[in-house]
């Protein structure tokens, strides 16, 4: 089939095929009361539906990201695409959680390569400073909004026609992505593109997939239990190893000394931090909404509507901002309103009304409107444009690994019997714990960022463009 390029096109199909991929992040947290009935599942069943899509992605993003720039971004998006939407369809169709976590697993390996490559084609048709800041900012506003809206979009479905649509939806949208990046996206490689690490893909598998395993099952088990210690130790040791094999090995993975670069660096640290703490959080949040306030799908969806609109806007309006305001800036100050955002969401009781999380919800959303377009810029810059792929790889692994970890970290605070039709007053003591930890993992976020990322890192004028 014969390429005709695009640049509009090309921004647009990046930034839809990252709206399906955080959509199904985060449009799956309605549906959890519905898939919990159908499928007979508890909490634990629940985190796996998140953590198994979100696992995958974060372990194999960077190897995915090399062989895209070795073999052609545009031939890796499209298999991403491809299946990312098969995946989707089996989802819909899950007869059991079994079926339904294996699905969403490869769901993640699908969505690993899309991650890998959306920042790379972006970064390919935006040469020059002012392109690329625009670009960023739709790029952005994709990624908050569809995390925002997510549940607005999965309570209607859900509603509508049932918990299986918000994966079928996923089908006719990406056979559209697909005939777009077929016809209008070109063919761009790393002419100098590493090898695949393969020790280092293995023990950082592992080692996630361990630590993910022992905090999941820590409450259920007993975390002195013989099991979820050595989970822990494995894991532990699993992602030393990872570490060892990063430093000698002749292509590494994730090579470490990037780290000692503060925009690489900085970069790192702020997607962990949001993703950790704002992501993460909401998981539990539609949980209280649902099943402490006794909301419905489509109700709960407009309770974090505002916030939605908020994260667009913001997100939109950083495009001019950034031309004039240092990335650190900006990236330490969303953070530091997420912290308050969730500070602000320990008003929540078991009687209280929705407007209860009003206010914190719209404060996160506003640091999460200026954290999107200066982050992703942040991460573009750490390296060259022909490295785009492993500075989207590493950017993206370290945000789906904070997601995965997150949802388990924070769900330790929270008894698994009080999540579903257990103790209101049990669960809301529990969410109040765990949303403290997200805040200070905020806030900590905050500190090392402006510390990181300051006027000696970037200054504005450099942000568009490829350090």
């Amino acid at each position: 089939m014969t390429t005709k390029p695009n640049r509009s096109l090309t921004i647009a199909v990046a930034c839809l095929a990252t709206a399906m991929l955080m959509l199904d992040i985060s449009v799956v947290n309605t549906a959890l009361s519905d898939i919990a009935s159908e499928l007979n599942t508890g909490l634990s069943g629940l985190q796996w539906v998140v953590d198994a899509y979100t696992l995958p992605l974060a372990a194999t993003v960077l190897t995915a990201g090399v062989l895209a720039d070795r073999s052609g971004r545009r031939r890796a998006f499209v298999i991403g695409l491809a299946l990312f939407s098969a995946a989707s369809a089996a989802c819909g169709l899950a007869p059991d959680i079994e079926s339904l976590v294996a699905a969403r697993a490869v769901q993640g390996l699908g969505a690993s390569i899309l991650f890998a490559t959306s920042l790379a084609l972006i970064a390919q048709v935006s040469p020059s400073p002012e392109q690329r800041a625009k670009a960023l900012a739709a790029y952005g506003a994709s990624i908050g909004a569809a995390f925002a809206i997510g549940p607005f979009i999965g309570g209607s479905l859900v509603s509508a026609l049932g918990w299986r649509a918000i994966f079928l939806i996923n089908v006719p949208l990406g056979i559209a992505a697909l005939w777009i990046a077929l016809r209008r996206v070109a063919e761009t490689r790393d002419p100098q593109g590493r090898g695949v690490d393969i020790p280092g893909q293995v023990t950082l598998i592992g080692g996630l997939f361990l630590v993910v395993l022992a905090l999941l099952r820590g409450n259920e088990a007993g975390w002195g239990s013989t099991g979820i210690v050595a989970a822990l130790a494995g894991g532990v040791a699993l992602l030393g190893l990872f570490t060892i094999a990063e430093l000698r090995g002749r292509d590494p993975l994730l090579p470490l000394g990037l780290l000692r670069d503060r925009t690489f660096a900085g970069a790192q640290v702020a997607v962990f931090a949001m993703a950790g703490s704002f992501f993460a959080i909401f998981l539990y949040l539609t949980l209280y909404l649902q099943g402490v306030l006794g909301l419905s799908p489509i109700q709960t969806g407009l309770v974090y509507l505002p916030a939605t609109l908020t994260i667009f806007g913001v997100s939109g309006a950083s495009a001019s901002l950034m031309t004039r305001v240092r990335p650190g800036v900006l990236v330490s100050a969303g953070l530091a309103l997420v912290a308050a955002g969730l500070f602000a969401m320990l008003a929540t009781e078991v009687g209280s009304a929705w407007t209860v999380l009003l206010p914190g919800t719209l404060l996160a959303a506003l640091g999460a409107g200026l954290f999107n377009p200066a982050a992703s810029a942040v991460a573009l810059s750490a390296l060259p444009d022909e490295r785009s792929g492993l500075a989207a790889g590493a950017n993206d692994t370290f945000r789906q690994a904070s997601v995965a970890l997150g949802i388990a970290a924070l769900g330790a605070f929270i008894p698994a019997s009080s999540a579903l039709g257990g103790s209101p007053q049990e669960y809301v003591d529990g969410l109040h714990n765990g949303l403290i930890a997200a805040a200070a993992v905020a806030a900590l976020g905050s500190i090392a960022t402006a510390a990181l990322l300051g006027r000696r890192a970037l200054s504005p004028a450099a942000v568009p463009e490829a350090a």
